[in-house]
């Protein structure tokens, strides 16, 4: 509903610096913002435990489709993180990245999907999905891409608040057309 940020210093020249462009240009939360930061606040923790639930289900579908080369999710022991995640996380999150094997295969799951809205964005209670090699990392050099494990091939899903069968019903009928 609203974006926000801050700036911590420690340098007290360049922090009565910001604080002058602070006032002079009026970049501080307005009213209706704050609140809206404040209403948010009061459900982010049901949210994320939804986004959470919802991911883990999302993932355990993702990973028995026999038309995806790999599930990216630390919730699956599959994960090689996964040890490491139980340690350091309470829940596994909301983010999904899979693999279908090409850009042709990508493109045409990308296009079949109803649900979940093509989006770069992250963070809200829809279901997002994007493909990095073409969006948020086009600009990178496929060599480079590859590296990192960008294939053309793989899609990143932004798990939303939505009844979870809605979800898995959607990627499912999207898949059946790859």
């Amino acid at each position: 509903d609203m974006l926000g940020g801050l700036i911590v210093l420690n340098d007290k020249r360049l922090t009565e610096k910001l604080r002058f462009i602070q006032k002079s240009v009026g970049a501080i939360l307005s009213p209706f913002e704050a609140w809206m930061c404040l209403r948010g606040i009061k459900t982010l923790a049901l949210r994320m435990a939804r986004h959470d639930v919802n991911a883990m289900e999302v993932a355990a579908f993702l990973h028995i489709q026999r038309k995806i080369k790999k599930v990216h999710y630390p919730g699956l022991v599959s994960h090689p993180q996964h040890h490491l995640a139980t340690k350091q996380m309470r829940g596994f999150g909301g983010m999904i990245a899979f693999d279908l094997g090409s850009l042709q295969k990508a493109k045409k799951f990308l296009k079949s999907v109803r649900l979940c809205a093509l989006a770069e964005s992250l963070g809200g209670v829809e279901t997002l999905i994007s493909h990095p090699a073409t969006m948020t990392h086009a600009s990178v050099p496929l060599e480079e891409r590859q590296r990192i494990g960008v294939t053309d091939g793989l899609v990143r899903l932004s798990v939303g608040i939505e009844d979870v069968e809605d979800i898995t019903a959607d990627l499912k009928q999207a898949l059946a057309k790859v």
